[in-house]
């Protein structure tokens, strides 16, 4: 059975082929049946997941071809392959070495759990606020960001080098190995170089960025940009646009993965998030500058998010660093000690 870096029964696990056991919660359920999860934030442990999964037995719990998506960035490393599984419809053969890269939004589905029998692979969930170069990055600007150049549209899987797959791996067991205790001095800024290190791997790996943008998407979020600090709506983009909400959303979902209130909401999230993580301000004023009511909306939305409240996502946040600083200043006496003892 596929196993996980960390074990907290406390979450609800989400399932596929690409992220078993995930710290997740049903985020909504499409139209056409497919659920949504997103990532639940664990207060003290940095917002990464690695599972590694060898055998059929770890999915034979889904039904025939599962569906499902996710809020949350999925990069996977293929050991050993056999068998395939769908990303948007398209089928996706596992071979030795292929690093495949899944953006919030894709559907994932896999038809034949036999079919994995003889695979062996390495899962990374993560969200942004793992890495500090992407923590403050705009949604809108994700596919355009040279740490997630795998994850842009049309850049599909690609295959590292066999005399490099063992670094591979040993990136992956490490990572996994500092997130079995976060608590650790280090643990969080090593968690962030690993991952770190990972992504560059991946990115050297994609192709060139394709030369032809979606001009539609590229102006729905200009017009997001703009306006996300002002209490407006997915129906004032979209007349703003020259379209109907209901036509707009099906557009952007169909090239993006994700309909067009949710690019609105995970724009001010991420500026939720900057200002939390950056800033003393009172949540009435992030409120206010995040396009948001007030900050008892704020608490709302963000607690329906990310399952815990603004401030004490602030505190977790905050709590890394000064960690750090805490177990060196105890530490330092015993080291002087120690050296003067040892002269």
């Amino acid at each position: 059975m596929g196993h996980s870096s960390v074990d907290d029964s406390t979450e609800v696990p989400s399932t596929g082929v690409l992220s078993t056991g995930v710290p997740s919660t049903l985020r909504t359920v499409r139209p056409d049946g497919t659920p949504v999860y997103r990532y639940r934030q664990r207060p003290g442990v940095p917002p990464v997941w690695v599972t590694r999964f060898d055998t059929a037995a770890a999915h034979a719990h889904l039904p025939p071809d599962h569906r499902h998506a996710h809020d949350f960035f999925v990069l996977v490393y293929v050991e050993e392959g056999a068998g395939s599984f769908t990303v948007d419809g398209a089928e996706r053969p596992l071979r030795a070495g292929d690093v495949h890269a899944v953006p919030p939004g894709q559907v994932i589905g896999v038809a034949s759990v036999t079919g994995l029998a003889h695979s062996r692979a390495w899962s990374v969930a993560f969200t942004p606020d793992a890495v500090p170069a992407l923590a403050s990055v705009s949604p809108l600007a994700w596919a355009h960001h040279p740490l997630l150049a795998l994850f842009a549209p049309g850049a599909g899987p690609c295959r590292a080098a066999e005399p490099g797959r063992a670094s591979w791996s040993g990136w992956m067991a490490e990572l996994a190995e500092e997130l079995a205790d976060p608590d650790r001095l280090g643990a969080h800024e090593a968690v962030a170089a690993l991952l770190t290190r990972i992504l560059v791997a991946a990115a050297r790996l994609a192709p060139p960025a394709p030369g032809t943008p979606d001009p539609l998407v590229d102006r729905v979020f200009a017009e997001i940009e703009e306006r996300f600090r002002e209490p407006v709506s997915a129906a004032d983009v979209a007349r703003a646009l020259g379209y109907t909400p209901g036509h707009l959303t099906t557009v952007l979902r169909r090239r993006t993965g994700r309909p067009l209130l949710e690019w609105i909401t995970e724009r001010r999230m991420t500026e939720v998030r900057r200002m939390l993580r950056e800033t003393d301000l009172p949540l009435d004023a992030v409120a206010a500058r995040t396009g948001l009511r007030d900050a008892t909306y704020l608490v709302r939305r963000f607690r329906a998010r990310y399952g815990t409240t603004p401030q004490r996502w602030r505190r977790t946040m905050a709590s890394p660093a000064e960690s750090v600083q805490v177990d060196l200043r105890r530490r330092t006496p015993d080291m002087y000690v120690g050296r003067r003892s040892a002269g």
